[in-house]
């Protein structure tokens, strides 16, 4: 992968949708991007931390506009859509970052009400994102769409109690390569998953609380890896790249 972290580097003045930007990964992310030149679209469901990261942001020399929303509000990633056609009238890049790890529970057990908001979170979300922001990344030169899958979509040993997520993360990884295939010939966009394994996050100490975090690399040691996905001369389309690692892999088929 190229290294691309300089300062007003290729991203000066491209348009970056990031979501669930406001801890983790996403912030990760966002900065990076921001370090690189890219105008940062924060979305995340907190004002506040929000605000830390746009503070962040300008003092890396950056801009970023700020949108303060939970991504299963499906009317409002429409109106996003249509705000960021009339100020810009493209999209660089989206980073389909929100996510939730929903309950750790035998699919059997699993309480419909919980079913229902992780798919709307972890799948519907992007689904409607991609569909509301798709004439924005092919109006762009060199479109970019990078959605975060887990391991748990690709094992071929499913563990127990993860069925509920990692069929999230399965849906999510069939979207993202349909819509690759959709666009790959009447595009510029290109569309990759990726695999970050694990990273000393919220969520993964939310499901390893025995885990020694210290152990762990850090959404900052991985950010760079996404971004390098976001450039202009990026070239690869629906695979997925492996932040473990380090490697840009094809889906398997099934077993």
């Amino acid at each position: 992968m190229s290294d691309l972290s300089s300062p007003g580097g290729k991203l000066a003045g491209r348009i970056a949708l990031v979501t669930g930007a406001s801890r983790g990964v996403g912030r990760a992310v966002a900065l990076e991007l921001a370090r690189r030149g890219a105008h940062v679209i924060a979305m995340a469901r907190t004002q506040g931390a929000l605000e830390a990261l746009d503070d962040e942001i300008r003092a890396l020399g950056g801009e970023a506009t700020l949108v303060p929303c939970d991504v299963t509000d499906f009317a409002a990633l429409d109106r996003l859509g249509a705000a960021i056609h009339e100020r810009w009238g493209k999209l660089d890049i989206f980073v389909g970052n929100a996510g939730v790890l929903g309950p750790l529970t035998p699919i059997s057990h699993c309480d419909p009400d919980k079913w229902d908001k992780l798919f709307a979170v972890n799948v519907t979300a992007n689904y409607r994102l991609l569909r509301s922001l798709d004439p924005l990344l092919r109006a762009s030169d060199a479109g970019r769409v990078v959605l975060i899958s887990s391991g748990a979509a690709q094992r071929a040993d499913y563990r127990a109690f993860w069925g509920p997520y990692a069929a999230s993360k399965a849906a999510l990884d069939a979207i993202l390569r349909s819509y690759a295939a959709d666009v790959v010939n009447v595009s510029n966009v290109k569309a990759m998953s990726v695999n970050p394994g694990p990273l000393r996050t919220k969520m993964r100490a939310s499901a390893m609380p025995g885990e020694d975090p210290s152990t762990l690399r850090t959404p900052e040691e991985f950010a760079p890896k996404l971004v390098d996905l976001c450039d202009p001369d990026w070239t690869e389309t629906g695979r997925i790249y492996d932040f473990p690692a380090d490697k840009v892999l094809s889906f398997q088929g099934p077993a």
